[in-house]
């Protein structure tokens, strides 16, 4: 009767382990054993590259020769990877009279008495999951399986929330321009194991839904001329609710560390002694220009691209003017449109040329964008006229002349769209 194999994780820490064997299949199962951090002995008269800087940094001890009775003596756990089926039986039949597990890569002769299996391992953050058929003979589909639960997990479609309490943390996502499917599969999985979710206004609001029922959602959003939480305020709430051992992800949109102020809330949360992680998103300002058709670097347009912020904390805009209007790059400004006017009078008074093309995009990435192009000298009285409204992303340059106007102006100073193969 064959009975199933026992599924067990095993604590290698400063433990002997041996692996015989020197090919590839060993070194896999060598970096096995040293994430454990076991004590790596490897036998083998020759071994990969790999192996090689491995024995050469010390961080295994390579024995030059062919496999001997009494090799797995004093060892926990055993790997025999030679692949010479009769030498792998033969480590397997002497690990087991010394009562050392040991797990043979090549397939079991016996179905009934299939020996000790690596499964096929999967590592999400905090959680492990290994995945073996019963008798350990398919390896292929417990990797298939196991790469479904992976998809599953960065997908969102797997409960990872703890169930224990444990310390607080504090993760910053980046969740992209806004459309849910732009937010990364680090982001997805940090808010699948959230116990708080505290929301920007630009944040992806779609993911939300995907959120559990007890999942608390904090709205601190900005949006112009209606402040919900000031900056202190956001910190405190992200310090307070991870005192009390809850996992918090910050979502903000575009990336946090650009113009997002996410830097003040990672100092915030490190002043408190609060461990705080950092997940990159997709910035805005590279995002909706693309969305837009736009290209922000160009081989023979523009080489160089400087990013900029409409709305400095006290309101005022500073940057270098001169050297702005003087350039031969891409500007682009997030959060811009009620200073579209003195952005462009700044510019043309230092030297830019007006018939420069400029290209507002409003609500990039998403179902409702709307793209206006026209001219420096143009487009702030041309946005008043279409009632252009944050948030939008402006792009100044020669290649705002790729964007596809949604709706094509056609009085004179205003750049009709161009056909999307220029911009190969």
């Amino acid at each position: 009767m064959s009975h199933p194999l026992v599924p067990l994780h095993l604590s290698l820490t400063g433990r002997p382990v041996v692996v015989i064997g020197g090919g590839p299949v060993a070194w896999r199962k060598v970096t096995t054993a040293l994430d454990g951090g076991a004590v790596v002995t490897v036998v083998a008269p020759y071994v990969c590259d790999d192996l090689a800087d491995a024995a050469a940094a010390g961080c295994v001890r390579w024995v030059q020769r062919d496999y001997l009775a009494g090799d797995v003596a004093g060892a926990w756990l055993a790997f025999a990877a030679t692949g010479d089926a009769d030498t792998d039986r033969a480590i397997e039949q002497e690990s087991q009279a010394r009562r050392v597990f040991c797990v043979r890569a090549s397939i079991p002769d016996d179905p009934a008495h299939p020996g000790s299996r690596s499964p096929a391992v999967l590592r999400r953050g905090a959680v492990t999951v290994g995945v073996s058929t019963t008798d350990g003979a398919d390896p292929r589909r417990a990797v298939a399986i196991k790469d479904a639960i992976g998809w599953a997990m960065d997908s969102s479609q797997l409960p990872l929330r703890r169930s224990r309490s444990g310390p607080g943390r504090v993760t910053l996502v980046g969740g992209g321009p806004g459309d849910v499917d732009l937010l990364t599969l680090a982001g997805r999985r940090a808010l699948a194991e959230a116990d708080v979710v505290v929301v920007d206004r630009l944040a992806p609001r779609g993911v939300l839904a995907e959120l559990g029922p007890t999942v608390l959602v904090v709205e601190v959003g900005k949006a112009p001329g209606h402040h919900m939480a000031s900056q202190g305020e956001i910190n405190q709430v992200l310090v307070e609710h991870a005192n009390a051992g809850r996992l918090v992800v910050r979502l903000k949109g575009g990336d946090p560390f650009i113009f997002g102020r996410g830097a003040e809330e990672m100092a915030a949360c490190r002043d408190a002694g609060i461990e705080v992680t950092v997940i990159p998103g997709v910035s805005s300002a590279f995002a909706v220009p693309l969305a837009a058709g736009i290209p922000v670097t160009h081989r023979r347009m523009a080489r160089q691209v400087t990013v900029l912020t409409g709305h400095d904390e006290d309101g005022m805009i500073r940057a270098n003017w001169p050297a702005l209007a003087t350039g031969d790059g891409t500007l682009v400004v997030l959060m811009g449109v009620a200073a579209l006017p003195t952005m462009t009078d700044e510019l043309l008074c230092h030297g830019m040329d007006p018939g420069t093309p400029v290209a507002v995009i409003e609500r990039g990435c998403s179902a409702a964008q709307r793209v206006t192009v026209g001219r420096l000298c143009t487009i702030a009285d041309l946005a008043r006229r279409r009632g252009v409204v944050s948030p939008a992303v402006i792009v100044i340059g020669a290649v705002a002349s790729f964007a596809r106007d949604t709706e094509i102006p056609t009085r004179d100073g205003e750049i009709p769209t161009h056909d999307r193969r220029s911009a190969i």
